[in-house]
């Protein structure tokens, strides 16, 4: 059982940056498959980033490219989310997923461990 805790979050000027974070607490975390989603009010949880084994098995939709940044930190079973140039359509309570399956998967019944998540507010 994979437990996640994201932290990060927060409020911030449309234009601005936040960098999540979300701590894993399992110690095979590298062999897991890790994905960030978002979920705005009455709006479906939406797939953000995701993650495999290496940055090169990384997959953003087109909302977030070349904005977002999605890494991990292997040693300190750690995902990141560095956020640049928000706007206020990024508002939303931010989610870290994780599946022991391989590849990346943009559905949210693909990954089977999911963190309390995060509110990110971008407003002026």
């Amino acid at each position: 059982q994979v437990q996640l805790v994201e932290s990060g979050g927060g409020s911030v000027q449309p234009g601005g940056s936040l960098r999540l974070s979300c701590a894993a607490s399992e110690r095979t975390f590298s062999s897991y498959s890790m994905a960030w989603f978002r979920q705005a009010p009455g709006k479906e949880r939406e797939f953000v980033a995701g993650i495999w084994w290496t940055v090169s098995s990384i997959y953003y939709p087109d909302s977030v490219k070349g904005r977002f940044t999605i890494s991990r930190d292997n040693a300190k079973n750690t995902l990141y989310l560095q956020m640049n140039s928000l706007k206020p359509e990024d508002t939303a309570v931010y989610y870290c997923a994780a599946r022991a399956a391989g590849g990346i998967s943009t559905s949210r019944y693909g990954y089977a461990f999911w963190g309390q998540g995060t509110q990110v507010t971008v407003s002026s």
